[in-house]
């Protein structure tokens, strides 16, 4: 009846149980912490083209171009759950035929044991502002915020957002040139 099989079988769901109760206790100790930290974001410069939108009907829309600094000490963020972070840097903002417009300009994945101190001077959007319309022009409400999910070694992914964000007009009128 006690086999060396069902001893090891016994010892092993034991095992098992022992480590998912450690890895329970493990992510509650970090899973009601405040990850928030302070932003700075700045734009230097907005442009605005209007462009051929090869997506649709022979139409043409609205694609922005931002250079933005940002600045941020990340160091509170990380523990000794947390593997890695997802930073993105989104733009909201609302047209006529959408309450509510989200794209996501830049990102970066800052590993453990890497800098953590954010200090960027003149950056580029990486994607596309590209809006599905003329929802850019004069608009006056778009705003940049820095967010980022946490990628725990054991637990939640949790989504947050960072405590400053900014809010820069578009202009009125569309850039001609052919540089950015």
């Amino acid at each position: 009846m006690n086999t060396v099989l069902s001893r090891a079988n016994s010892l092993f769901a034991f095992s098992l149980s022992v480590m998912a109760a450690l890895t329970f206790g493990c992510f509650i100790t970090t899973a009601f912490k405040d990850r928030r930290v302070p932003v700075d974001i700045h734009v230097s410069r907005v442009m605005l083209k209007n462009v051929d939108d090869f997506t649709g009907p022979r139409e043409r829309s609205d694609l922005g171009f931002i250079t933005f600094d940002l600045s941020a000490d990340i160091k509170p963020i990380f523990d000794w759950d947390v593997k890695q972070l997802f930073l993105y840097l989104s733009a909201e903002y609302a047209t006529k035929s959408n309450a509510l417009n989200q794209v996501v300009l830049w990102d970066k994945i800052v590993l453990r044991g890497e800098s953590t101190k954010l200090n960027l001077r003149d950056m580029k959007s990486k994607y596309f502002f590209f809006d599905g319309g003329n929802g850019l022009r004069a608009n006056k409400n778009i705003t940049l915020t820095l967010s980022w999910n946490v990628v725990p070694n054991a637990g939640i992914l949790p989504l947050v957002m960072g405590s400053g964000h900014m809010s820069v007009p578009f202009p009125e009128s569309y850039e001609t040139t052919k540089s950015y």
